[in-house]
């Protein structure tokens, strides 16, 4: 028995003495319960919403007070036209547009049923669904509330007015259409993290370290030699996830092919600066692996992959927003399915842009210290 206690105190302090594998183990069960437990929200709530109003009356006032009330909808903006609105849904910038016609008092109180314009920005059908099915319950709640007295019969029966809702990009709701283009950055972010941080490690445990030592090169020269196979391996992999997208399951492409390809090539770009880093924390290839299924985690969780972004709260979606994955996922899907230009794109780029820049100079910085 104490030969078997004496081997297992060994275990513990080997496990002890390999700081990053107890980290893991001990903080990848608590970073899942808190993710999972408190940053998951599939029914997503106040998203940004602009009003076209040609009107102003209590009608409209009602109408948009009901919006806001139901806690699906947050007006961020009045928008003096159709077209305004439309640019501001093809940006990102809004999920939904609420158009409210100039006669609609008018045609109300004549018993005529208006019409509503609802465009909903439906790339994501989990995140718009629940708040399109509460717009249904708006007119009878506007009616209980300015039908009375005489107006009271055109509360009666029918609903007064009508909700028209436009599900603009993914008008079926077809769920492929928004989880396909998102699988190029999942799996790009697993595939070039890993690999590359695998490639920098598999040199310290082979011993050619040494090689590289005696070598007049610099830490940037270095890292950038490592990396371009890595670039072409990245790009051949989104070639294939957008011909599968859009030919296997019947994904549009309606954007720019070169957009796509700056688009991950920026991406790649990223996810290659932190596998050199990490790569630097970690002494041997299993570290680097463990260390990329950390890194991996709050992308795949925090992006708005699997689960709609503006559902998770405020301090889930600055993590997103720190996270290159959450702009690509974006892009890809803006540039597929809306056919965004470099316009459209651009508040999606530089965040990607800044974060590559930020984080190579971290690897280099590390790299030398390893070097010494």
């Amino acid at each position: 028995m104490q030969r078997w206690w004496s081997i297992v105190l060994k275990e513990f302090l080997q496990l002890r003495r390999d700081r990053i594998t107890f980290g893991m183990i001990v903080a990848l069960p608590i970073v899942q319960l808190l993710l999972f437990g408190f940053a998951i929200n599939s029914d997503p709530r106040h998203m940004p919403t602009a009003v076209i109003v040609a009107e102003h009356s209590d009608f409209s006032r009602t109408f948009i007070a009901a919006m806001e009330n139901s806690t699906y909808f947050r007006v961020v903006r009045t928008m003096p036209d159709e077209a305004a609105g439309r640019e501001a849904l093809l940006r990102g910038d809004v999920q939904f547009v609420v158009n409210i016609p100039h006669d609609f008092s008018r045609r109300l109180l004549h018993g005529d049923r208006p019409q509503i314009l609802v465009e909903a920005d439906a790339t994501d059908p989990s995140a718009t669904g629940q708040a399109i099915a509460a717009l249904s319950q708006l007119p009878d709640t506007v009616a209980r509330i300015d039908l009375k007295g005489a107006l009271a019969p055109l509360a009666g029966g029918k609903p007064a007015f009508d909700v028209n809702v436009h599900r603009l990009y993914n008008p079926e709701g077809i769920t492929q259409y928004n989880i396909v283009p998102g699988l190029m950055g999942t799996i790009l972010t697993m595939t070039m993290v890993m690999m590359t941080g695998l490639a920098m490690t598999r040199e310290r445990e082979r011993g050619t370290m040494e090689n590289l030592l005696a070598t007049p090169v610099q830490p940037v020269e270095v890292i950038s030699g490592k990396i371009v196979p890595y670039i072409f391996i990245g790009l051949i992999q989104a070639t294939i996830i957008v011909l599968a997208a859009h030919y296997v399951f019947s994904v549009p492409f309606l954007g720019s092919v070169l957009a796509v390809y700056l688009a991950t090539l920026l991406f790649i770009a990223a996810n290659l600066t932190v596998g050199i880093t990490l790569s630097s924390l970690a002494s041997n290839q299993l570290q680097a692996v463990q260390l990329t299924f950390f890194y991996f985690l709050p992308n795949i969780l925090l992006s708005g992959f699997m689960f709609p972004f503006a559902g998770m709260p405020t301090w889930a979606q600055w993590i997103g927003n720190v996270l290159p994955m959450t702009y690509f996922n974006r892009m890809v899907r803006s540039i597929m399915l809306k056919g965004s230009g470099w316009t459209e794109l651009w508040p999606n780029v530089w965040p990607v842009a800044l974060f590559t820049v930020i984080v190579m100079g971290i690897a280099v910085r590390f790299y030398k210290r390893t070097l010494d």
